[in-house]
């Protein structure tokens, strides 16, 4: 770890879940130890790579930094996802908490219906 402690765009960090870390492992599903986590904090996803310094070191190299997204990285969105991001961003938090609440609903409730839908039209 001591690698990256100077690092201004990378943490890499150890979480004891039986402690002080607990809300922190169950906000992002810690369910077995050692778990490695990866990508932006938000949104963490599971790594199930080689777990040897080599391994870890390689996967971040190839797959890990900066992505597109609000704020300093806007430029590395392409043309079409800068103008959504920069939409959303101009918009009154009522109104993309609303934006959210629909796609949630439309991907929760909306989604599993239309596939059933179309397995019916499929069969027939």
């Amino acid at each position: 770890m001591d690698d990256f402690k100077d690092s201004p765009t990378a943490l890499v960090a150890d979480v004891d879940c039986t402690a002080g870390g607990e809300s922190l492992c169950s906000k992002h599903e810690v369910g077995g130890y050692p778990t490695i986590k990866y990508g932006d904090p938000a949104e963490l996803k599971d790594y199930n790579g080689g777990r040897s310094y080599d391994d870890l070191k390689k996967f971040a190299s190839e797959n890990l930094g900066p992505t597109c997204g609000p704020g300093e990285n806007l430029g590395l969105c392409d043309a079409k996802t800068k103008a959504k991001i920069e939409g959303f961003v101009a918009m009154s938090l009522d109104k993309l908490e609303g934006k959210i609440r629909k796609a949630t609903k439309d991907f929760e409730v909306e989604l599993p219906i239309m596939k059933k839908a179309l397995a019916y039209v499929n069969k027939n």
